[in-house]
């Protein structure tokens, strides 16, 4: 960083940068644990603009770049975002994970581009040299198909000096959120901030039965209370009068494709895909919020009671956004935004444990004659003759 001195000062709230911030699930739950975010990136417009409506306010709001993260130079941003918070502490993030997906069939998504986006977060990291970082990801990550690319990061995160503890895949059940979704979490530290008590991952709090100290899974009924009437969110799927008759006849509560009468093409020859135009049981944990989740023919996605699909505030809910928390872009677009995200009652509980396990380090580097006010916002792009330039939307 140009070997400009190092000052300490007392450190009240840790800061960190959130990569692929998608509508901003872990930026809130970051938030909600303590942290400043003290910037984002995220190249999808309408993700961009949810971020922007719900987390760019206040007197230090995030600043946000509406960029593909690709067409950033690290160094740069990582030199820049310092000049103005101070030190990053903490960098999150959810590479895109398509290459990953337990829906590709065979060899397929191996030498999908997406998965090099885990390999790009970590350049960021490496630019920022933060106390820790922690990444979120798909349990296909793990499938010995994509072993290369998993390696290549671990050699990448020790390299760069690093702990780097084993992938973990969390069930969001057992920690109470109300919905069934596994997920990776990869978490490195440098040994310096390390603490010799911590625990990873924090045990978990809730279990299908309850016994052993825990608590019962968190069903979800409470994502199908009534709304205001000005919820913007308050918002599903237009059916066709044959899918509402469908829907009518699927049994309250649960039932499948089998149930509702309705069978297409693709189901004729095979006994798959039954949860499709299913019910969600209220009184159990949603199934996983994918990008499709309000659509019915993509999963169980019918509302318990009522003949249609579930509206984007229920699965909002299921994520654990609150309902002040508002999605932009369209039905489709938000949907997918929703799917997307961390759980947010899960992030933080993850980052409120990491918040008391790691010593997070109170340095800052000294401020240079450079302000935020004159700082060029085209300067962290990378140059022309090495990668097209991005373009960078920056937050009021």
């Amino acid at each position: 960083m140009g070997g400009r001195p190092i000052v300490t000062r007392n450190l009240s709230v840790p800061r960190c940068v959130d990569l692929f911030a998608g509508a901003g699930g872990f930026s809130l739950a970051a938030r909600q644990a303590g942290f400043e975010v003290s910037l984002a990136v995220e190249h999808d417009r309408h993700a961009a603009a949810t971020y922007r409506q719900n987390l760019v306010r206040g007197k230090r709001p995030t600043r946000l770049l509406e960029a593909d993260i690709r067409e950033l130079a690290p160094d740069r941003l990582a030199s820049e975002t310092m000049r103005r918070r101070g030190q990053i502490h903490l960098i999150l993030g959810g590479p895109p994970c398509q290459g990953f997906s337990s829906h590709r069939l065979n060899d397929s998504g191996v030498s999908d581009r997406r998965n090099d986006l885990i390999h790009v977060y970590f350049d960021f990291v490496r630019a920022f040299a933060p106390c820790a970082f922690l990444m979120e990801n798909v349990p296909g990550m793990l499938w010995p198909r994509h072993s290369a690319a998993l390696t290549r990061f671990y050699d990448e995160g020790r390299a760069a000096g690093y702990t780097v503890f084993q992938p973990i895949v969390l069930d969001a059940r057992n920690y109470g959120i109300p919905q069934r979704r596994r997920r990776v979490f990869i978490l490195g530290v440098r040994p310096a901030s390390l603490q010799d008590d911590i625990i990873w991952p924090p045990l978990p709090t809730h279990s299908e039965d309850g016994t052993d100290g825990l608590l019962p899974w968190a069903n979800c009924s409470e994502a199908f209370l009534p709304t205001s009437s000005d919820d913007p969110n308050d918002l599903h799927m237009h059916h066709s009068d044959e899918l509402v008759a469908a829907f009518a006849r699927t049994p309250a509560n649960g039932g499948s494709r089998h149930q509702s009468g309705r069978t297409l093409k693709c189901h004729e020859e095979h006994d798959g895909h039954n949860d499709v135009y299913g019910r969600i049981d209220s009184g159990k944990p949603a199934p996983t919020m994918t990008t499709a989740c309000i659509n019915p023919s993509k999963g169980r996605f019918v509302h318990p009671i009522f003949n249609h699909g579930i509206t984007l505030r229920q699965a909002a809910r299921i994520q654990t956004f609150p309902d002040s928390f508002r999605f932009t872009g369209g039905l489709m677009a938000a949907g997918s935004q929703i799917g997307n995200a961390v759980p947010v009652a899960l992030g933080r509980m993850l980052l409120s444990h990491l918040r008391n396990h790691i010593q997070f380090d109170e340095r800052e580097l000294a401020p240079s004659g450079e302000t935020a006010s004159n700082i060029n916002p085209t300067a962290i792009k990378m140059p022309r003759d090495e990668r097209s330039a991005a373009t960078v939307a920056r937050a009021a």
